[in-house]
């Protein structure tokens, strides 16, 4: 399936009524999943997000933009933000399966609607624009719905679809194709717009211009062929303004983080505290506007502990908390993982059933009349709390007193742990949904032989899928003995048993998912692939059961 996000921006954000009968637009589209709204009363202006397969995306996006036209009257509009219409910029993002080249096109059809259906001049940006002297936003948006009266009329400014005059009531909008786009505003301790756009101008990759003498008031200096010279910024892909914000009583550093690979999060607002520092501002905190990918939390979770020589391998809602307290970003208004991650927004709950479940609950689920979870749900569960002991005893290790010169070593070691433990919990629901998959099979009507040949097909894909999420079970409980063993030997000695413990769990993990293994290998008519998988299934239950011994000989003699 191809998925591509939409994050259009309307010229609204004080009105909730008329930002709900716009969503209201969105969600009436079926297979559009709406995601994110996020209003901002300072700016007046509300950014939304969406997501699903890429013709329904436009028929939403279309929607959305002619309900914001006839709601949203410019000529009144007030706010901080850069803007030009009801629907200032309506932009596509590749998600999934689908290439940016697709998605321009996407963008073009919905702009070639905009502008001849609803009669919006509409303009490309970024991907989707061809000519590369206007794909940029802040270039064509310069002027802002004030000045586009005079700049639509423009030969070089014409709009590439509809009409040639501004609407004073819609006024314009910008369509296009763009990588993933981080806004994010760093608050300062400062009302002065003029100090927070100095720091914008140090950070931002387009700089500053280049002056003589007076750096505000000097004479720009020009190259020879009259244009401005100027002094780039220190961050890469990265834009930035200045403003203040009345709602809050404090200047911001606005930033559109254009490609994060290039530059992350905590790096930009790492490099804003640096700049703020020099300037004699402090940073009191940061906000998100609109999503996040988990990526980009983690890795600033990451980063911060390790600022601070502080073990990395532990779970990804500490990962989580870390980056949203190190970089304040609930200072202004709480900052909720579920609401504000995108990968959370798209996670079928459904798929998590069993690990979301309190550890009583888990046992009375287990414990029903109901065949799952079963024996290969429990393995894989055993198999996680062996990693996730492993890991305990390597954080543990991590700080240790006296072992100081060491926390980069059992880090490493505790990171490789989680991911163990991670891909085991997931393996706890998935085990069940190889099961149901099977019953589901069995269940089809076989009343016509073309019924019962497409039901035995059906028996045969499931009964596969449940040979081999329990061979990923030993796969990966046995992988996590290295870190089992590492930790046995150089770990904390005052957890070593703890060690020992988390080999007794990964050993029942293989062994109790090989059970599975083989139960289910007995209903697969594909006897080359059950040989493969059961010698290999054998060969794995032998080395851990030789591993597991070798690990608890290593424990009993430093615990005897």
């Amino acid at each position: 399936m191809q998925l591509i996000e939409c994050v259009p921006n309307f010229s609204e954000g004080v009105n909730l009524d008329i930002i709900k009968q716009i969503t209201d637009e969105i969600e009436s589209v079926e297979g559009v999943k709406l995601l994110n709204v996020d209003p901002g009363k300072a700016t007046n202006r509300t950014v939304v997000t969406f997501v699903g397969e890429p013709p329904n995306v436009i028929d939403a996006a279309f929607l959305a933009i002619k309900k914001a036209g006839e709601l949203i009257d410019m000529s009144k509009h007030k706010g901080e933000h850069p803007r030009m219409g009801a629907t200032d910029v309506c932009p596509l993002i590749p998600i999934a399966n689908i290439s940016m080249d697709e998605t321009a096109e996407y963008a073009k059809q919905l702009a070639k609607r905009v502008g001849e259906e609803l009669r919006i001049p509409a303009y490309l940006y970024e991907h989707a624009q061809p000519d590369k002297n206007r794909s940029n936003l802040s270039v064509i948006r310069a002027g802002e719905y004030e000045g586009f009266f005079k700049k639509i009329k423009q030969p070089e400014w014409k709009p590439d679809f509809g009409p040639a005059e501004f609407d004073a009531k819609r006024g314009g909008t910008v369509i296009g194709a763009r990588d993933f786009l981080i806004a994010y505003n760093v608050n300062l301790n400062t009302t002065s717009t003029r100090r927070a756009n100095s720091i914008a101008f140090d950070v931002r990759e387009a700089g500053r211009v280049l002056r003589d003498g007076d750096p505000i008031n000097g004479k720009i200096i020009t190259d020879e062929n009259g244009k401005p010279k100027s002094i780039p910024g220190s961050l890469k892909s990265v834009k930035a303004i200045g403003w203040y914000i009345e709602e809050y009583g404090v200047a911001q550093i606005s930033m559109n983080l254009t490609n994060i690979e290039i530059t992350p999060l905590h790096i930009a607002f790492d490099e804003v505290c640096k700049k703020a520092g020099e300037r004699g501002i402090r940073v009191t905190g940061s906000e998100l506007v609109g999503l996040v990918p988990l990526k980009s939390m983690l890795d600033a979770g990451k980063y911060f502990l390790l600022k601070q020589q502080r073990s990395v391998g532990v779970s990804e809602k500490e990962l989580i908390r870390i980056a949203i307290i190190s970089m304040g970003l609930s200072e202004l208004a709480p900052f909720k993982p579920e609401e504000r991650i995108i990968e959370y927004l798209l996670k079928d709950k459904a798929s998590s059933k069993l690990a979301s479940m309190t550890l009583t609950d888990f046992a009375d689920e287990t414990a029903s009349e109901s065949p799952a979870p079963g024996g290969g749900s429990i393995a894989a569960y055993l198999g996680a709390l062996g990693a996730a002991l492993a890991t305990m005893v390597a954080n543990l290790s991590s700080h240790k007193k006296g072992w100081d010169d060491r926390w980069k070593e059992f880090s490493d070691w505790a990171e490789k742990g989680q991911q163990y433990k991670d891909e085991l919990v997931r393996l706890v629901d998935l085990d069940t949904a190889a099961f149901n998959k099977i019953m589901e099979a069995f269940g089809l009507p076989k009343g016509t032989p073309e019924e019962k040949a497409a039901r035995d097909q059906a028996i045969q894909d499931a009964t596969k899928y449940a040979i081999e999420i329990p061979f990923k079970v030993m796969k990966t409980a046995f992988a996590s003995m290295e870190v089992i063993k590492a930790m046995a030997e150089t770990g904390n000695p005052n957890s070593v048993s703890d060690a020992g413990v988390a080999a007794l769990c990964a050993r029942s993990a293989v062994l109790g998912a090989f059970m599975n293994v083989k139960i289910n290998a007995s209903g697969y008519k594909d006897k080359t692939f059950i040989g493969a998988i059961l010698a290999e299934g054998v060969a794995l239950e032998n080395d851990t059961i030789a591993l597991e011994k070798e690990i608890i000989s290593l424990v009993n003699s430093k615990i005897s």
